[in-house]
C-alpha cells in the first residue's frame, strides 16, 4: 500500500476563500478514517488538503471534499454531525446520495448535549421514531438501537410532548442460569436492565435517572408486568425484542393508549430463547410491515459506533453463519 503511494501523484485541494476552518480540525481528527474510506494517504498543510493514491481514488476523494466544501459555504459552516454522517456514507459506499442525506440530519439536544447518527441508517431510524406512533429497530450490537431511543424518549419527555418514559425488556438469560438473586423484585430484575440505565446516566446523569425513577416518571419494570394495561401520554421502549414470544409480542403491541409512542428494539442474531424460532419478532415484523403509522428500521454490522473491532467481529460471525 505505501509502495502504491509512493508511486502515485500528488495532488492537493485549497481550501475555499472564507472557508469553515472547523472542517480542518474534523479533517485532523478522521485523518485514518478518511484513508481508509478512499484508499488514499492525506495530510493538511495549512489551508490545502495534500493527498496521493490511485487516480479513482483521488478523484473519488476531490469530489468528496468539494461536496463538503459547497455545503459548508451554503450553510456558513458544517457541523461535526453533518461531516460524520458524510464520512460514514463515504466508507459504505454511499456518496451517491450525500447531498441529500446529509442537509438537516435529525439530531437531539438533551442536557446541552447534542446526540446525532452517525450512520445513514441510524438517520432514517430517527427519523422513523420522530414520525411514527410504532417503531421496530432491527440490528446487532453496538448499532445504536436502545441508545437512541431512550435519547429520543428523553428528548419528548424533557419538550413535555409525553407525560412519563416506560421502559421494558422481557427477563430472559442469556446462554447461563444465574440461580436465585437475592432482594426484593426490583433487584432481582435490574441487571436485566442494566443497558437501560447505562444509557440513563450517560444522558442525563445517575441523580437526575434516579429523581426521575423515584417520582415514576420513567418507570422499568419486566415485560411480564405490561399484562392488562392501557398506557397513555407516554414512550414506551421494549428492549430486547427478540426474546420474546409471538404471544408475549401481541400482549404488548397492544399496550399502548392515547397519544403514546412506541419503540421495538431487537437484535435478530442473539436470540437467547430455548427455541429462537419462537421469536415473536419475526411473526410481528411480518405482519405488521405495511400498516401505516410503522416503520421497521434496520441496522446492520456497517452501523456499529462502538469500537471498530466490535464491527469486525460481527462481520466474522456473520461469514461462519452463513458458511
Amino acid at each position: 500500500m505505501n509502495r502504491l503511494f509512493i508511486q502515485a501523484i500528488m495532488e492537493e485541494i485549497k481550501a475555499p476563500e472564507g472557508f469553515d476552518s472547523g472542517i480542518f480540525k474534523l479533517i485532523e481528527k478522521h485523518t485514518e478514517d478518511l484513508e481508509a474510506a478512499f484508499h488514499i494517504h492525506l495530510s493538511t498543510r495549512g489551508s490545502k488538503l495534500m493527498f496521493n493514491g490511485p487516480k479513482a481514488a483521488r478523484e473519488r476523494f476531490r469530489d468528496y471534499m468539494e461536496k463538503l466544501f459547497a455545503r459548508s459555504r451554503e450553510e456558513k459552516g458544517l457541523s461535526r454531525s453533518e461531516f460524520e454522517l458524510s464520512l460514514n456514507m463515504a466508507l459504505n459506499g454511499r456518496l451517491d446520495s450525500m447531498d441529500h442525506e446529509i442537509r438537516n440530519p435529525a439530531s437531539i439536544h438533551i442536557n446541552g448535549r447534542e446526540v446525532f447518527p452517525r450512520t445513514l441508517n441510524q438517520k432514517h431510524y430517527l427519523e422513523a421514531m420522530e414520525k411514527s406512533t410504532l417503531t421496530f429497530g432491527i440490528g446487532p450490537a453496538g448499532t445504536g438501537k436502545t441508545f437512541l431511543a431512550i435519547a429520543e424518549a428523553l428528548n419528548r419527555l424533557l419538550s413535555r410532548e409525553v407525560d412519563r418514559i416506560v421502559l421494558t425488556r422481557p427477563v430472559v438469560e442469556a446462554g447461563e442460569k444465574l440461580g436465585f438473586l437475592p432482594g426484593d423484585i426490583q433487584q432481582k430484575v435490574n441487571p436485566y436492565f442494566r443497558p437501560l440505565y447505562d444509557a440513563l446516566y450517560d444522558l442525563i446523569g445517575f441523580e437526575k435517572t434516579s429523581d426521575l425513577i423515584d417520582r415514576e416518571i420513567i418507570e422499568i419494570a419486566p415485560l411480564a408486568y405490561m399484562r392488562g394495561r392501557t398506557i397513555n401520554n407516554a414512550f414506551i421502549i421494549l428492549d430486547e425484542g427478540q426474546n420474546t414470544l409471538t404471544s408475549q409480542m401481541k400482549m404488548f403491541l397492544t399496550r399502548f393508549g392515547a397519544n403514546s409512542r412506541v419503540v421495538i428494539t431487537a437484535d435478530i442474531s442473539q436470540i437467547d430463547l430455548p427455541d429462537p424460532r419462537k421469536s415473536g419478532i419475526f411473526r410481528a415484523i411480518k405482519i405488521l410491515n405495511n400498516i401505516k403509522g410503522i416503520r421497521i428500521s434496520t441496522l446492520t454490522a456497517r452501523d456499529v459506533v462502538r469500537h471498530p473491532l466490535v464491527r469486525r467481529i460481527i462481520d466474522a460471525y456473520d461469514q461462519v453463519d452463513q458458511s
